[in-house]
């Protein structure tokens, strides 16, 4: 499956490409058509698996996860911005920082984080390792240094038993960074109805899932959120047929995204492709949380990205297909533990 999805990715883009040129039209559109041709030779998505992890590793970084102490302050912990009893976001438009203003960006998911090629809104992190670090020495998130953390951790001896246990001495910085993005990878949801729906199971989909599907790869909908985490192995520009910008009076670091990084003109306004997995219990929506429904977050998507206007009941189908993308954590469902802790 996985060479047939690589197949079918690089063949729609050459296709699409091809059409573009001929037709005069932009060439992502012409991708988009591609693929929704080719919907029927080779599935878009691909289903995930529970991980291989390493057990006593995850547990190390679960710990760390949960810890205050690797903030400054002793009183922000990773899991501050990354709820997992909430989908693995904060559920607000923009978490708070260190110095108690609001931060640039959304949060987005924690969970199947791992299969994503590239973190964070800007797509500036190819591993958790260093997307970690980045994070705990963010004058602005953790605000901490490594001699302040190190030093907290290391006179803990449940820690020290621990560390020396795995990395066969105390607490050093490369073993810190390991243990959180161990405890990271074990994050994935596998087993949601979608996919039991691709490994055979056609009954796991009710008739309007399955046809709110059908919708979201003819539209074009898979050029951008496709393979194992529907999304999150490409970077695009926010606003291929018309600007979502051009109405804001000020313009934001955040919202130019990678050009802020960059300074590559062909960079603004371009972000990671998010993934779509879980996405029916991770509002809000976008880099900047500006959008609470799901089904409008679609419709925005479809006249930004597709230039198409949906038709009502086609974004309400759509909305009901993301709905099965929504998978289980430790062998139970991600919803039902999102729908406890709001009791």
């Amino acid at each position: 499956m996985r060479g047939g999805m690589r197949t079918y990715a690089e063949n729609a883009t050459r296709r699409g490409a091809r059409l573009a040129a001929m037709r005069g039209l932009p060439t992502l559109f012409g991708i988009m058509i591609s693929i929704a041709a080719a919907a029927d030779d080779v599935e878009p998505i691909t289903p995930i698996a529970p991980p291989q992890v390493d057990a006593a590793k995850v547990e190390l970084g679960r710990k760390l996860f949960y810890d205050a102490r690797l903030s400054q302050t002793n009183t922000a912990a990773c899991a501050s911005c990354h709820l997992l009893e909430r989908g693995g976001a904060d559920g607000r438009s923009h978490p708070l920082g260190a110095d108690a203003r609001p931060l640039d960006f959304n949060s987005p998911s924690i969970f199947n984080a791992a299969l994503n090629y590239r973190l964070n809104w800007r797509g500036n992190f190819r591993t958790l390792e260093e997307q970690n670090e980045a994070v705990l020495l963010d004058r602005r998130l953790m605000n901490t240094t490594w001699e302040q953390l190190l030093a907290k951790l290391r006179v803990d001896r449940d820690y020290a038993r621990a560390f020396t246990a795995l990395y066969g001495n105390g607490p050093e910085r490369t073993h810190v960074l390991d243990a959180l993005a161990s405890f990271q990878r074990s994050l994935v949801t596998p087993n949601a109805r979608f996919d039991r729906y691709l490994n055979g199971d056609r009954d796991a989909l009710t008739p309007e899932e399955e046809q709110g599907y059908q919708l979201f790869k003819s539209y074009g909908c898979t050029a951008c959120h496709q393979g194992k985490n529907v999304g999150g192995n490409l970077l695009q520009r926010f606003g291929i047929f018309y600007d979502p910008f051009a109405q804001r009076a000020n313009i934001s670091d955040a919202d130019l995204g990678r050009y802020a990084v960059t300074r590559v003109d062909s960079d603004r306004h371009v972000f990671r492709v998010p993934s779509l997995r879980n996405v029916a219990v991770t509002a809000p929506y976008f880099h900047d949380g500006g959008v609470a429904s799901l089904a409008e977050a679609v419709d925005i998507m479809a006249r930004a990205q597709l230039g198409r206007d949906l038709p009502g009941k086609d974004i309400d189908l759509i909305v009901k297909f993301l709905g099965t993308l929504t998978g289980e954590y430790q062998g139970q469902s991600l919803a039902a533990q999102i729908d406890r802790s709001k009791q």
